[in-house]
């Protein structure tokens, strides 16, 4: 949590809830309007806002108050400081459960999905997670490659569904998600078309890969891709970039059932 309280200080600018991932959360809960949602490890409660906005009660679940504060007040979305290994909500009290690129913050993933499990009714659980090692290596690892070092250390996608199945007796489908070029969530590889994004101190503050590396190492990068902009550099190496619309970067949906 302490990452969250020196992280969370600007969080709520940088990383807005992207309509096409509501949108597809919305899809994948396959909720009637009115359902309660848990929405854990919330954050500012973008997502947990997106959600009350579409006619869901949200019941959201972070343990830091610092990205409690900036959190807006709506009367659908009801605030609980509380980790996922250790949920303040009672048995069977919601009718589904969603965890938007949290799951690699949980000390216990294995406690995290027993929790899951224990406060649904029957309806779906949705994650949005990653694995780095379904992606292939994009300009951005060339400048920050402890991004790609870090994200490394996390579970493998089949791992972590191998835990969810296991801890929630569940069937499990991993949904990909190609991340447009256009993302409001600048989540780590959110600005892939968009290098001068990751020159920004917000942006980067809002990303906890960034957060957690060595200040020197980040510079370095910063100074690089500075001097690559430019000077044209990075164009003539990665301008081919700006073809695509969308790009697979590892991301998935995982929803069990």
């Amino acid at each position: 949590m302490s990452i969250y309280n020196s992280i969370g200080q600007q969080y709520s600018k940088t990383r807005v809830p992207d309509i096409r991932i509501v949108n597809k959360l919305i899809d994948l809960l396959n909720l009637p309007k009115n359902s309660i949602i848990a929405d854990i490890g919330a954050g500012t409660g973008g997502y947990s806002q997106a959600l009350a906005n579409q006619g869901f009660f949200v019941n959201a679940i972070e343990p830091s108050l610092v990205m409690q504060k900036q959190a807006l007040e709506y009367p659908q979305v009801k605030w609980f400081t509380g980790y996922a290994e250790n949920l303040p909500l009672p048995d069977k009290s919601v009718d589904g459960v969603v965890s938007i690129l949290a799951i690699h913050h949980f000390t216990n993933l294995e406690k995290g999905f027993q929790e899951m499990q224990r406060i649904i009714r029957d309806g779906i659980i949705v994650l949005l997670s990653f694995d780095i090692r379904l992606a292939k290596k994009i300009w951005l690892y060339d400048y920050f490659p402890f991004l790609w070092e870090d994200a490394l250390r996390f579970l493998p996608l089949n791992e972590q569904i191998n835990l969810i199945q296991r801890n929630t007796q569940r069937r499990v489908e991993a949904i990909p998600l190609l991340l447009p070029y256009d993302l409001s969530d600048l989540f780590a590889a959110a600005a892939w078309r968009r290098p001068e994004l990751y020159l920004q101190t917000e942006v980067r503050a809002g990303i906890s890969s960034f957060a957690l590396a060595n200040q020197d190492l980040i510079e370095q990068g910063v100074q690089l891709l500075t001097a690559d902009l430019s000077s044209g550099e990075w164009t003539k190496k990665y301008g081919n970039i700006h073809n695509l619309t969308e790009i697979e970067l590892g991301y998935r949906f995982i929803r069990a059932t």
